[in-house]
């Protein structure tokens, strides 16, 4: 079996997949994809994502605004735990820093980010961190927030070495997208060799990032096999094991996928 722990269902783009929605999820668990996590961006979108976990047995969600959109959102901690109640949401997220297109409002980002984290302690369900171009800042806050008594994971990671390992040792997970399988993603290749394997997760982070060989058409939950393909290839491992042991890591770190609707 195997899970998808972070796509965006909701937002894929079912007449280029040439497929229903009902259609999508089926393919999915016609290829062993055991759950799907749909991860919230926004308030907007939000019922939406619920909805879909509301409709489908293998699909959980998340509650949270994304840091590239945190600027129009009314953000509080009551407004997050009060969301995280659904029977089927099983983290906060994704949230973080993104200072690759932002120079302004850096600061409220990193108050939204700690927002998060203090949801998650008062609900105690993990969170799902997006950080890119802010490595030190996302350390700096997840310390401070002491994110590591609350746990997460640190989704399709990119960053470097040194980052992935002072998440570990807050007791993060460390999840590989379809950028691993890119013939240029040397950097993802090197992570997701060092990443122990007990604490390594996989994701399609869908509608985006499509693995090779699917690369440039859209991609799809059920593409996280060739995630565990690569990861299991470049272990030299095999993708049984790779299977197995984040599957396990995901029920460990979301208790919340272990609840059937």
């Amino acid at each position: 079996m195997l899970i998808d722990t972070h796509c965006h269902i909701n937002m894929l783009d079912y007449d280029a997949l040439n497929s229903s929605m009902d259609e999508v999820i089926q393919d999915a668990i016609d290829h062993d994809i055991e759950r799907m996590i749909c991860i919230s961006v926004d308030f907007a979108s939000l019922p939406d994502v619920l909805a879909i976990a509301d409709k489908y047995d293998s699909v959980y969600a998340t509650v949270g605004v994304h840091p590239s959109e945190s600027g129009s959102e009314k953000l509080t901690v009551e407004r997050l735990v009060s969301f995280a109640q659904h029977p089927k949401v099983v983290a906060f997220g994704e949230t973080g820093l993104d200072y690759h297109y932002n120079s302004s409002g850096l600061e409220h980002m990193k108050d939204q980010f700690a927002i998060h984290i203090q949801a998650a302690h008062e609900a105690k369900k993990p969170i799902v961190v997006h950080t890119r171009a802010a490595q030190e800042d996302t350390i700096d806050i997840m310390r401070t927030m002491r994110a590591g008594d609350v746990g997460g994971v640190m989704h399709c990671f990119t960053e470097s070495k040194e980052m992935a390992k002072s998440a570990l040792d807050m007791g993060f997970y460390i999840s590989i997208s379809g950028i691993v399988t890119f013939k240029n993603a040397q950097n993802v290749k090197d992570i997701a060799s060092y990443v122990p394997l007990d604490r390594l997760l996989i994701e399609t982070d869908a509608p985006y990032l499509t693995p090779v060989p699917y690369r440039g058409k859209p991609n799809k939950p059920s593409f996280v096999r060739f995630v565990a393909d690569m990861v299991a290839d470049l272990r030299c491992i095999p993708v049984s094991e790779v299977r197995r042991v984040t599957t396990e890591n995901a029920y460990r770190l979301f208790p919340g996928l272990s609840v059937e609707s």
